[in-house]
This record gives structure tokens, C-alpha cells and sequence, in this order.
């Protein structure tokens, strides 16, 4: 079987980022992300992942934050809970372990393009229809695509394969006409026959997937044998057009005309097939020159089916998402940070969702421990994908715990358990421990514009400063705006444990 190329890199993927693409957004009124440290200049979701967090200083207090009351002490840069109030003869010790698992890709986004505008349903784009997609993208991204060349035996047209940049040098939004960077390309999987004229070629073969194999089975460049192979302008209109807040619209519009396609004895225009698209890094390539097509691009390239690409590349989508120094309390009543549903209280929630600064909810609630310092760290920052934060607590039977960790990149959203915690005893009385993370949901603050998560420029690392975006009056609630995220346990693993 065919294998997809792409180079994915092995070192953990940096998150984009550009001086320059701070969105410009209503400032945020509330002031509740204060703390001791300057959050313009310690934001820990500003922080590049490539960059090691024991040396990374994130938008919190420099070391670990001690509350306000009696009942929590620091340890050496660790957070613990001080035991002279919570250590009776039914305390227990635990540890709560908070690890970010999300695996970083080179794939930013991808699907499909299959319906032109204004059309009923799928289907080729004819002389003067288009496709068009809209997708998220942030400095350093690249977009590719590919349609099929109607009528031919395996040719398609796309970027090269690293990719068009979407960004310039400067972080600016590429704008305009781009079609001068497409090429005709051949996958190498069936056996050239004249456009327009062969026997193997929609709509005169047989069926899908007919004709004899290409001796030569490397993607290159479609073959100069052909004279009377129309050049790319002739054949394709393409342009980016930017919707603001990370959003692109690419518009493929066939500009081929009846006598496009000349061939002995007639001519004929060239339709574009459905087709897809990925969003990538430097790190990945859509196919590789000289390789061999992938399942998924040889049915696209032969017979314009483009559901099994945009699958494949669709499964090598992933998000990096680190986790931000963050907030934890022992509780017997509910709702101890927010309570679903309503207005966040302006305590200190929205600096941990909007910039990953616990130290106003430290302040803020009574009994409130910040965790900050990744697990084997020196010093404070985010976590990233396979490290973890972990403190230890004590506490009787009839307790909860509650968290709040904030998903980087994102303008407002953050995981924790519900409003009534996580028990930490049976029914019976036994201590809990194990897999907990079926009880941690990703929730929105409701406190600032959602945009799309990894490339609004009003999110770290893009965004111009700490409580930088469109302010909104949102009520605390489960993530619900429209774009996609990845499943909970894709991004976050807690574990609760006894400490003998």
C-alpha cells in the first residue's frame, strides 16, 4: 500500500509565534490578573515550547504562591498544604498529578473541499465555479492542496510541496493571488495517456481506478510530452483573503474555458475536482517529490475523490497544548472558583483562563494553593507535553479538590473538574486513587472572544500582553463556540494516588 509522505519532525514541535501578531482587540476591564510578578512580561503562554520549562518564567508570582490564610505554606518552591489545620486522625495524604499529554503534530488543520459555491452538493467545479474554505492558521503556518486535473490520467494540481507560507517575514497575513505558486503535478500511479483524449480518463474509462500502472511510480512534475498542456493561470484562479483573528478564506475558481484543453480533433475545458487541504509546519510536507502517492492522493489524482486524503491527513492533525501554572483548593462546599452557569466572580479565574496567573484566585479564596513549578523543574513555568505538575495535600473524609489549569493557546479556557470537585473518598469513607480524568472538563471562562484555538492573535504567545482581547459577559460553561477541540483525554491526564 502507499504511504502519505510527510516529514514529520521528531523534536517537539514549536507553537508559532511572531513579535508582531498581538491582536489589537477591547481590553478586558477587569484587574484580576494582577499579581506580584509584571504579567507583560512573565506570561508563561507566551512562552515557545521548544524552550526548556525549568528555565521558562510564567505570568505568575516568581515562586510558589502562599496564601493568604493559615492554612498553606511553601516548601522549597513546592506548594504543599500546611497540615496543622487539616491533619486529624482521619487526614490523608495525597497527590494529585496534573500531566499534559497532547502529541504534538506538524498538521495544524485539514479537511476537504468538495462543493462549489452556490452548488446544491459535491461535485467538480466547471468554468467559473469555485471552491472555497475557510481555516485557521498562525505565523509560520503553511497551507497545501491539491484538485485533480480533469480530464487526465493521475495529474493534480497543487503548491509545492512544502507548502504556500501564509505569514511573511514580518507576521502579516498573505493576501491576494496565489496562483502563480501552483504547479500540474503527476502521482505516478497510472499510465499517461493525452489530456483530454484517453481511453483510461474520466468520463470515458470504465470506472474508478482504471488503467494500467505508471512505469514510473515517483511524483514529478506532470511530463512536458504533452505541448499542448495549458499553463497553470489557464487552468486555476487561487487567492487568500484574511477574516481577521487567524481566519483565511482560500478560493479556487476554475478559470479554464472551452478551448482551454486542445488536443487532435477538439478541445475542451478543464474541470477541478473536489479536493483537499492541510495547515502545516515547515516540519511536514504534503507529499514527497520523488516518492510514491498515498492511497488517499492517487484516488484524488485518478478519479477526483478527495474523502480518503483529507482523511489521511486529517488523522495526522494535533494541537500542542501546554498547561499553565494553575490553582488547586481541599473543599467541603461546592463551587469553591466558579459555579457553571454563572458570571465568572472576578476572583482571579480569568487571569489562570486568559494568561495562566493563579495568583489572583490564591489571594482571592480562602485555602487556594498555586502549583506552578513543573514536576523535577527548578523553576516556576508551563507545562508541556509530557511533563507534569504534581502536589501533595491532606485531607478527612467528606472532601473534594478543585483545579484550574489554563489550555494554552486559547483566549479563555481552562480545565478543572465541576463546580462540586473531585471526592476525594468513596462512599465508605476509603480514600480515592487512580484515573480521575474522566471527572476534568474543559471549560470557558466567558470572559474574552473565543478565536480559533492555536491561531488567534489575541492568544499566547501571538497576543500583545496578558488580559489583551475582546471582552465579553459570558457565564462560566462548558466549551462550546462552534470550532473544534481535541478530546480531554487527548490533552490532559490527572491522576490522584495515596501517599503511604
Amino acid at each position: 500500500m502507499r504511504k502519505l509522505s510527510f516529514l514529520l519532525s521528531t523534536s517537539l514541535l514549536a507553537l508559532p509565534a511572531c513579535d508582531s501578531g498581538g491582536g489589537s482587540g477591547d481590553t478586558d476591564s477587569s484587574d484580576a490578573s494582577t499579581g506580584d510578578a509584571d504579567p507583560s512580561t512573565t506570561d508563561p503562554a507566551t512562552t515557545d515550547p521548544s524552550t526548556d520549562p525549568s528555565t521558562t518564567d510564567p505570568s505568575t508570582t516568581g515562586e510558589d504562591t502562599e496564601t493568604a490564610g493559615d492554612d498553606t505554606t511553601t516548601d522549597d518552591g513546592d506548594t504543599d498544604t500546611d497540615d496543622s489545620d487539616t491533619e486529624t486522625a482521619g487526614a490523608v495524604t495525597f497527590e494529585l498529578r496534573i500531566e499534559a499529554v497532547s502529541e504534538p503534530s506538524g498538521v495544524f488543520g485539514a479537511g476537504a473541499f468538495d462543493t462549489p459555491e452556490g452548488a446544491d452538493g459535491p461535485g467538480p467545479a466547471f468554468p467559473g465555479d469555485s471552491y472555497e474554505v475557510s481555516f485557521g492558521a498562525a505565523p509560520g503556518h503553511y497551507l497545501s492542496f491539491a484538485t485533480m486535473f480533469v480530464q487526465s490520467n493521475d495529474f493534480f494540481i497543487a503548491p509545492d510541496p512544502a507548502g504556500i507560507p501564509l505569514f511573511d517575514e514580518d507576521g502579516n497575513p498573505r493576501i491576494g493571488d496565489i496562483t502563480d505558486e501552483l504547479l500540474i503535478w503527476d502521482a505516478g500511479t497510472e499510465e499517461d495517456e493525452e489530456p483530454g483524449t484517453g481511453p483510461n480518463q474520466a468520463p470515458r474509462q470504465d470506472g474508478p481506478d482504471t488503467g494500467p500502472d505508471d512505469d514510473n511510480p515517483e511524483i514529478r512534475l506532470a511530463s512536458d510530452e504533452f505541448p499542448d498542456l495549458p499553463p497553470i493561470t489557464a487552468l486555476v484562479d487561487a487567492s487568500l483573503s484574511y477574516d481577521g483573528e487567524g481566519v483565511f478564506t482560500l478560493t479556487i475558481e476554475n478559470a479554464s474555458t472551452p478551448t482551454t484543453l486542445a488536443f487532435d480533433g477538439g478541445a475542451t475545458a478543464v474541470p477541478l475536482s473536489p479536493g483537499a487541504y492541510a495547515v502545516h509546519t515547515t516540519d511536514v510536507e504534503f507529499f514527497e517529490l520523488g516518492g510514491e502517492a498515498s492511497p488517499g492522493l492517487e484516488a484524488m489524482a485518478e478519479d477526483g475523490a478527495a474523502a480518503g486524503l483529507a482523511d489521511e491527513l486529517g488523522a495526522l492533525v494535533g494541537l500542542a497544548v501546554p498547561l499553565s501554572p494553575g490553582a488547586y483548593v481541599v473543599h467541603a462546599e461546592d463551587a469553591p472558583f466558579f459555579t457553571e452557569g454563572e458570571a465568572d466572580r472576578g476572583e482571579g479565574l480569568e487571569a489562570i483562563a486568559e494568561d495562566g496567573d493563579p495568583s489572583g484566585l490564591v489571594e482571592s479564596v480562602e485555602g487556594a494553593v498555586a502549583f506552578n513549578t513543573p514536576d523535577g523543574a527548578d523553576e516556576p513555568g508551563p507545562v508541556f507535553p509530557g511533563n507534569a505538575y504534581a502536589f501533595q495535600f491532606d485531607a478527612e473524609p467528606g472532601y473534594a479538590v478543585s483545579f484550574a489549569t489554563m489550555f494554552i493557546q486559547s483566549n479563555d479556557l481552562f480545565y478543572g473538574p465541576d463546580s462540586s470537585g473531585i471526592a476525594l473518598f468513596d462512599e465508605d469513607g476509603n480514600p480515592r486513587s487512580g484515573d480521575i480524568t474522566d471527572e476534568v472538563t474543559l471549560w470557558d471562562a466567558g470572559t474574552e472572544d473565543n478565536q480559533w484555538p492555536g491561531a488567534g492573535p489575541d492568544q499566547a504567545p501571538r497576543q500583545a500582553g496578558p488580559d489583551t482581547g475582546g471582552g465579553r459577559s459570558g457565564n462560566v460553561r462548558l466549551v462550546d463556540d462552534g470550532f473544534t477541540y481535541p478530546a480531554d483525554d487527548q490533552v490532559i491526564r490527572v491522576t490522584l494516588s495515596v501517599v503511604e
